[in-house]
């Protein structure tokens, strides 16, 4: 029996190499790998990796992780879907920002943070649902909060 990490990886890596639009299609490639899961069960794990459905050529919607390869640079309008997406309160305090996600998003927030090269972010810290950013001496933390807020569409 494999574990929910191992359950898990085995999702990310289908979701990565087939088109799968539903819930019961994962299951059935996880079975063919050897992994029995229920369609609950693959609820859960695709909501715990973040996972959310995007229109591809031909106009079908399929599952997708939204984390791209670190090396790469994240594009201004996918910090923007990606923050409208997941972000939902940002708070400051002297040069930290406080970014609140639902659970098990926060990864993905900081991760397109990082890779977007926002002016005045030094780094992020990710937890399960809180990214801290650490804004550079240039900016406060109360005008990067603003420009997260700008990014995920919420008021001050």
């Amino acid at each position: 029996m494999a574990s929910k990490a191992q359950r898990q990886h085995q999702i990310g890596q289908l979701l990565a190499e087939h088109a799968v639009s539903s819930q019961p299609e994962l299951v059935e490639l996880l079975a063919e790998t050897g992994i029995t899961a229920t369609q609950a069960t693959v609820s859960r794990d695709l909501e715990d990796l973040g996972a959310i459905k995007v229109r591809v050529s031909g106009g079908d919607l399929i599952y997708a992780i939204p984390e791209m390869p670190t090396e790469q640079l994240a594009p201004t309008d996918h910090l923007r879907r990606v923050c409208g997406e997941w972000v939902g309160q940002v708070d400051s305090s002297g040069n930290l920002v406080v970014v609140r996600t639902p659970p098990g998003c926060a990864h993905v927030v900081a991760s397109v943070i990082d890779r977007s090269q926002l002016d005045g972010v030094l780094g992020t810290v990710a937890g399960d649902d809180t990214v801290i950013l650490v804004a550079a001496e240039t900016l406060s933390g109360a005008e990067l909060a603003e420009r997260i807020r700008d990014l995920a569409g919420l008021d001050a």
